[in-house]
């Protein structure tokens, strides 16, 4: 289809890359987001490769290897510092084509702003509802603004006002664990610059990798009921008492973070929706998808959102209803797999039933590297570039 308006809820990294796509496609593009100033929601995000691979098509490659990180090998080690796995992730590369970047969040929504044009992102602007009728969709503002195009894509994140027109009430799940991460300056003293490595045990987890800039991103989880809350100035205590006696490099890092920039996340995720579309309303993102971070393909999966969508509103020409039809027949299976799949690891990581957990430390140590890789390979080639 040629010519058409589309108006785009959630100026994220789903929104943002979907209006890229879009713009590419010859269509007119705008962006609403509710926040008066773009802050994206953690301070960073592992692309996999099949992210990447849609990103290079949209001619954002050389841009995103500036940004990112340079992950050479994966390795999980004991919270008493027993070296469990090693994976170097070359075989990877080989396998599918092309390599992961880790990058800060803020570093990837800019690029992104950029390259969509920050002038058509309308700021301020809270979606409360959506309408349509046989020949347009209408977004709704708070402040009273009705905004009419072709279609209406909620990529408004898990709190989505959009998907309550497509599916109705939907209510985040609690995952029943806490996730804090920010960046730090990279040193050696804290991981290898080209390094993964997760330290686990007793149900908790803590991460360094290498993002652009000369910094590691760095995450902490450990289950918590649900309805916490700790000021940012007491966070640094916080990890530590919940850290205290894992290695060296753990210790290091609490030191090394700024509490004031450290986010706190309660995680939770969706239950996988009957729908992802309606008539002229499509969701995208975790508006459709909501998942722990787990498996690391939250971004990725908004970003083949973006990918697909677009591809069937371009070369299907009987309608947009029927091309949005196209594109859930072809997105529901593999975000529901992924978004289940990763529920079952969070469960694992982190101890709902303890004797998978032990059991699964244990299976860290006996698991070959070839079948890290190529599970992970699974993943990224069953994506829309392959």
């Amino acid at each position: 289809m040629y010519n058409l308006k589309v108006v785009i809820i959630g100026a994220g990294i789903g929104g943002l890359t979907t209006g890229i796509a879009m713009r590419q496609a010859g269509y007119q593009v705008e962006i609403y987001d509710r926040a008066q100033e773009l802050r994206p929601a953690g301070a960073g995000i592992s692309l996999w490769s099949n992210g990447v691979k849609v990103l290079n098509r949209l001619g954002l490659g050389e841009k995103l290897a500036a940004i990112g990180g340079e992950m050479n090998a994966m390795e999980y080690r004991s919270h008493t510092d027993e070296l469990l796995s090693y994976v170097d992730l070359h075989p990877l590369f080989e396998q599918v084509g092309q390599r992961p970047y880790p990058v800060a969040r803020t570093d990837l929504q800019t690029m992104l702003l950029e390259a969509f044009g920050p002038e058509d992102v309308h700021l301020g602007r809270l979606c409360t509802a959506v309408e349509q009728d046989e020949h347009s969709a209408t977004a709704i503002f708070k402040n009273g603004e009705r905004v009419s195009s072709d279609l209406v894509v909620g990529a408004d994140g898990i709190h989505s006002a959009v998907r309550a027109h497509v599916v109705g009430q939907v209510d985040r799940r609690y995952a029943r664990y806490v996730n804090w991460n920010g960046l730090v300056k990279a040193d050696p003293e804290l991981c290898d610059p080209n390094l993964w490595v997760l330290y686990v045990g007793d149900s908790k987890r803590a991460s360094m990798m290498p993002v652009g800039g000369d910094r590691f991103y760095f995450f902490f989880g450990a289950p918590m009921v649900e309805g916490t809350h700790v000021e940012p100035t007491h966070r640094r205590d916080e990890l530590a008492k919940i850290f205290q006696g894992w290695p060296q490099p753990v210790q290091k890092l609490i030191q090394a973070l700024d509490p004031e920039q450290t986010n706190r996340l309660e995680i939770g995720d969706i239950d996988p929706l009957e729908h992802l579309v309606k008539g002229r309303i499509a969701l995208l993102g975790d508006s459709a998808h909501a998942t722990t971070p787990t498996l690391g393909q939250g971004g990725c999966q908004a970003i083949e959102d973006a990918e697909v969508l677009t591809r069937y509103l371009h070369t299907t020409n009987i309608g947009v209803a029927d091309a949005l039809k196209r594109y859930e027949a072809a997105r529901k299976d593999r975000t529901t797999e992924l978004v289940l799949k990763a529920r079952k690891r969070t469960s694992t990581i982190y101890g709902y039933e303890p004797a998978t957990t032990e059991q699964w430390y244990l299976d860290l140590k006996q698991e070959p590297p070839e079948a890290v890789v190529n599970a992970l390979a699974k993943v990224i080639l069953a994506g829309p570039m392959g």
